[in-house]
């Protein structure tokens, strides 16, 4: 998750949000923070696309679906991809789950290989699912992410990983709210790891540490800024959203380059940083 970023599958707000009536009528359902402005959104979109597409050579986008709703903007979390192909997920949240189909037929268009899907009473979010290294996976147990789909992840990546590791997620906010494994921690090189430890396990961070990863902490505040979603587009190449100044400084300190984008209207009110909105194919 930390290696050169090849092929992105996105989806722009003018296909997630549409216009700002649908947004009116739609985000108390989705349990945004507050209305986003829509021509705000768009403005902000093109300006994190642009930062995406200096190092991303093929950028996908999602088409408009009546079947999905606002969250479809969060491409990361309806499918995750193994160096094979992808495996469909069915998002914890039930609101997301119409995702998943849309996302398969895309991905069918594409020629884009699927090598699994989530069945019966599986459930699991993208952003709880974490490649530490290129054998090594990283599961959150968590309100998204259920045992059974656990068990079948298990299962999948069986011949393509060394070691399968779960991690049991924090009650946090409660279910209603957003809590992933990816909501504490973004890989940024194979050595360096952007983590917020106060959600952490004990054993997790110490894991981390003893792989001799180094860690970037993100303080409390920034922590609500999204601070802790980086984007690694590179190797020590990423992008996380304005505002966190410690994070980047501590970023840059360790040698990274770090763009910032402005993600009021896309980031911080939907509680979607820039892993959540970018859905990678390919790293090389």
């Amino acid at each position: 998750m930390y290696r050169s970023l090849k092929h992105v599958i996105v989806k722009h707000p003018n296909d997630a949000f549409r216009n700002q009536s649908h947004l009116a009528s739609e985000w108390r359902t989705f349990n945004y923070l507050a209305e986003p402005n829509f021509e705000e959104a768009v403005k902000e979109y093109d300006r994190f696309i642009d930062i995406l597409s200096k190092h991303v050579e093929q950028i996908d986008y999602l088409p408009q679906s009546d079947d999905v709703g606002l969250d479809s903007l969060y491409a990361h979390d309806p499918v995750k991809f193994t160096p094979v192909g992808a495996i469909i997920l069915k998002s914890g949240k039930e609101l997301r789950q119409p995702e998943a189909a849309a996302y398969k037929q895309f991905l069918k268009e594409k020629g884009i290989p699927i090598i699994g899907e989530l069945t019966g009473d599986a459930v699991s979010d993208g952003g709880d699912i974490v490649w530490l290294d290129e054998r090594t996976l990283v599961v959150g147990r968590g309100y998204r992410t259920n045992d059974e789909a656990i068990r079948q992840l298990k299962e999948m990546t069986a011949h393509m990983v060394d070691e399968f590791i779960v991690v049991q997620l924090p009650h946090d906010l409660g279910e209603a709210e957003c809590l992933h494994l990816m909501s504490f921690i973004s890989m940024v090189d194979q050595d360096l790891a952007v983590v917020h430890s106060r959600l952490m396990p004990v054993f997790f961070r110490q894991l981390l540490i003893d792989r001799g990863i180094q860690l970037i902490e993100v303080p409390n505040e920034e922590y609500d800024k999204l601070g802790c979603n980086v984007l690694a587009l590179a190797p020590r190449v990423c992008m996380l959203p304005i505002g966190n100044v410690s994070t980047k400084e501590q970023l840059e300190k360790a040698g990274a380059t770090v763009y910032e984008y402005k993600g009021d209207e896309i980031s911080v009110l939907g509680t979607g940083g820039p892993t959540c909105l970018t859905c990678p194919v390919v790293r090389t």
